[in-house]
């Protein structure tokens, strides 16, 4: 048992009882250590959804006659938005591929690093690759409605075959509900933009990395989007330009921009750009799929990418990016009643 050898105990030492019910519902085990009660959440995914589905239930348990008992989290494998959740929840987590996390009732436990044994061969196919994030992008713009499955493909320009997927998919991770219609929505919008953004990466996109002479970010971030409006070239500025427009939180230099089109290098010349692999100040990204686009909208005479898809572009961002990534989530992505 992974737990006894966490705590240095032989298997003989740890008493262990399944589907346990208490005063404020049922635990899938409840485990006793070394004058320590654990009350067991099992889940067959380390994923964001049912980590936070986990910790859903365990909430129940809060205020318990009993301090000794430990709320424990228990996964394949924690991956590291998992890990945020039961962090900012203060609550226990262990993987069965070794690590662990329980800091509480004196007991100190911290294992981190050990491999995922549970992984399997290939890359199995996600919820939010580049096409099939339309679906999440969709439903996180548009927090608290509920869709049909036909609507979803609809609104995303995805087959309803596809679309049914895509929403099993989400469905098994957790982050999505059903009305009593059949109707989908978001379970916790928080949660999900997490799971999404824990398996995005932005260097799926084709980019090319240059640099053209700017006095700020800003004023580079204006001469690029009125280079490509004159040239009827469709963009949007991302990352850390799309949070500069959206929150005026800290300079940036670094200018990305989706476009529809590369633009000639006609154009390039005219702006003075020269490919730069490393250490450039501009990426036009010609994004892996045209779904980047949805929700563009105009900040002060700009192009911007959806707030959403601004965050998780973020994640492969320098300067100040993970910074900029909390302001957004404050100034725009609160997930209120009016979403």
């Amino acid at each position: 048992m992974h737990l006894a050898e966490l705590l240095g105990l032989s298997v003989e030492e740890v008493k262990v009882s399944q589907e346990v019910s208490l005063a404020r519902g049922r635990v899938d085990a409840l485990i006793e250590a070394r004058g320590f009660r654990f009350l067991v959440e099992f889940k067959g995914s380390g994923s964001s959804g049912s980590v936070a589905g986990a910790l859903e239930q365990l909430q129940r348990f809060a205020g318990e006659a009993d301090k000794r008992a430990i709320p424990l989290v228990v996964v394949p494998y924690m991956g590291e938005a998992g890990k945020r959740l039961c962090e900012e929840r203060g609550t226990a987590w262990l993987d069965l591929s070794g690590n662990a996390r329980i800091e509480k009732n004196g007991l100190h436990v911290r294992v981190e690093g050990r491999p995922n044994r549970f992984k399997r061969p290939g890359r199995p196919q996600s919820a939010f690759a580049p096409k099939s994030s339309r679906i999440a992008r969709w439903l996180l713009m548009h927090p608290g409605q509920a869709f049909t499955q036909r609507e979803l493909s609809l609104a995303t320009g995805i087959a309803e075959g596809f679309t049914s997927k895509i929403v099993a998919k989400l469905e098994a991770e957790e982050l999505l509900v059903r009305d009593e219609h059949g109707r989908v929505a978001v379970r916790d919008p928080a949660v999900m933009l997490e799971a999404w953004r824990e398996d995005y990466d932005f260097d799926k996109h084709h980019i090319i990395r240059g640099h053209i002479a700017a006095r700020s970010g800003d004023a580079l971030v204006r001469e690029l989007a009125g280079a490509l409006s004159q040239a009827e070239v469709g963009y949007a500025a991302t990352g850390l330009a799309g949070a500069w427009l959206l929150t005026r939180f800290a300079g940036f230099r670094l200018t990305t921009v989706y476009v529809e089109d590369l633009p000639r290098y006609g154009l390039l010349d005219k702006l003075g750009f020269r490919e730069e692999p490393r250490g450039g100040n501009v990426w036009l990204a010609l994004p892996k799929d045209e779904g980047v686009f949805h929700g563009v909208q105009e900040v002060d005479g700009v192009r911007c990418a959806h707030p959403v898809q601004v965050y998780v572009d973020l994640k492969g961002h320098p300067e100040r990016a993970d910074e900029a990534a909390e302001h957004l989530l404050g100034e725009h992505l609160k997930w209120g009643a009016d979403g």
